[in-house]
């Protein structure tokens, strides 16, 4: 049995991509996109055909908008393929402001709803900063499903749980990064401060009977996964999703509810002062966040240009 149905047995197995066709044969259940993966897929001849019918259909809306309805489309197509939910971003540079993220997240609900999928189909995903979250927080109640982004510090898990969101989304790849530069060390995976991370956000999940979904996300290597089997939920890219297929080592069960019930851990709980602080003595999890929003925003206005050029305006 290869590793990657042997972890299909205790995780639920999701794709990180934007382009739709490559992640058919691995038959996940959920699939994840951001502003870069679909900025990557779009450029793809494939799929340009989705970029100009998208611009044909409303040839007078608003470059934001247009943006936000060829997001929707992959994720329409992607949803067409997987049997459960695709993940969509609000706009990074709305990480800040609670109230843009609510309507943007609101619109990116109504375009799916339009093209027949409800909101149990969609999770929208906005950056787990305070506003961010109690963007969630507010839509959660609305009946908008939430993944919440962007999370490398337990102080972001701890929030999103107690403000009721369904799925957080802990960046193991990009921690490990930032713990390699810093020590120049190559992490083997039961050490590797990602894994750890996961690991810990996943036992005082279980222990305090939280129902958020922990989906360990950005990963660098099959290491880092097989690590965090009995995860909720795994994203996982397509090159790394190849190789597990391909490996026919053993994937036993890392992570396991009951087991999680002696963690010692004690319970938490953070005020926005609290969050802020906690967050801010997290150095790794401080530059993290920040790069990652100017990353995704980087590509957001990058696809906006692209979106621009194409309709020559």
């Amino acid at each position: 049995m290869s590793a990657l149905d042997q972890l299909r047995q205790s995780t639920t197995v999701v794709a990180d991509t934007g382009d739709f066709r490559s992640m058919r044969s691995y038959a996940p259940r959920d699939a994840t996109t951001n502003p870069t993966l679909i900025l990557k897929a779009i450029q793809k001849d494939e799929y340009q055909v989705l970029l100009r019918e998208t611009l044909a259909s409303h040839p007078g809306a608003a470059i934001d908008e247009l943006c936000d309805r060829l997001l929707v489309r992959f994720g329409c197509e992607i949803l067409g393929i997987v049997p459960g939910r695709v993940s969509t971003e609000v706009d990074a540079r709305l990480s800040f402001d609670t109230e843009g993220s609510v309507a943007r997240a609101r619109r990116l609900v109504a375009l799916y709803g339009a093209a027949g999928f409800g909101p149990e189909r969609v999770l929208i995903k906005v950056a787990a900063t305070w506003e961010g979250i109690r963007a969630a927080e507010q839509l959660e109640r609305e009946g908008i499903h939430c993944n919440l982004t962007l999370l490398f510090a337990f102080v972001q898990a701890v929030a999103c749980a107690e403000a009721g969101v369904t799925l957080i989304s802990p960046f193991v790849g990009r921690i490990y990064d930032w713990y390699k530069k810093r020590d120049g060390l190559e992490y083997a995976a039961e050490d590797d401060p990602g894994v750890q991370s996961v690991g810990r956000i996943y036992g005082y999940f279980k222990k305090y009977g939280y129902a958020t979904e922990v989906m360990g996300a950005s990963f660098r290597n099959t290491g880092q996964i097989k690590a965090l089997a009995g995860c909720d939920l795994l994203t996982i890219s397509p090159d790394l999703l190849e190789q597990l297929r391909q490996d026919e080592s053993a994937v036993p069960r890392r992570l396991d509810p009951a087991a999680a019930q002696d963690a010692p851990l004690e319970r938490e709980s953070f005020d926005e002062k609290g969050f802020r602080f906690a967050l801010n003595e997290d150095a790794m999890a401080t530059e993290k966040l920040a790069e990652g929003i100017r990353l995704f925003v980087a590509d957001g206005r990058r696809l906006e240009e692209l979106v621009r050029d194409a309709r020559g305006s």
